[in-house]
C-alpha cells in the first residue's frame, strides 16, 4: 500500500512540473490531474485569451450528454457574455462530444466512443491575420 501512495506522490509531481502553461496541455489526450495551483494559473492564462479573443468555441468529451451540458452550463454562468441556446434539447447515448460556438449560440453534439475526457476552448479573430488557438483538455470541473 504504502508503494502505491508513493507512485501517486511521484506521479503528481511528474504532472506538476510538465504542466506549466496551456501550451503543455497540448500533449494530452485527456485532461490530467492538475493540482489546484495549477488550474488556477491555468484558467488566468485562458481568460486573458478568452477576453482578448472576438468569440470563442468550446468543445467539451464527457462520460454523457448530461455531464457536457452541465459544464457548458458551469462557464456560461462563470462568463455571462458566453451564452448558448437550446441546450434542453440535446440527448446523445454514452461518451459524448459537445461543440458549442459563441458566436452563433448554436450547440450540437454526438455520441463517440474512445475520447478522453477534457474541455478544448478555441479562440477565434474577427481579423485573419490573428491565429487562432485551441487550449485545453482542462479539467470538466474547471469552471465550477
Amino acid at each position: 500500500m504504502e508503494w502505491k501512495n508513493i507512485w501517486l506522490k511521484i506521479r503528481l509531481l511528474i504532472i506538476d512540473m510538465e504542466i506549466n502553461n496551456l501550451f503543455d496541455l497540448n500533449n494530452f489526450r485527456s485532461s490530467p490531474q492538475l493540482s489546484k495551483k495549477q488550474l488556477k494559473n491555468l484558467l488566468e492564462e485562458l481568460e486573458a485569451k478568452i477576453f482578448h479573443a472576438d468569440w470563442i468555441t468550446i468543445g467539451i468529451m464527457a462520460p454523457s450528454d448530461f455531464d457536457a451540458i452541465s459544464v457548458l452550463k458551469s462557464i456560461s454562468k462563470k462568463y455571462s457574455s458566453i451564452k448558448f441556446r437550446d441546450l434542453d434539447y440535446l440527448n446523445a447515448n454514452g461518451n459524448v462530444f459537445l461543440k458549442a460556438n459563441q458566436k452563433t449560440g448554436n450547440v450540437f453534439i454526438r455520441s463517440e466512443n474512445g475520447l478522453g475526457e477534457g474541455i478544448l476552448i478555441t479562440c477565434h479573430y474577427d481579423e485573419d491575420s490573428q491565429e487562432c488557438g485551441t487550449y485545453g483538455p482542462l479539467p470538466l470541473d474547471s469552471f465550477t
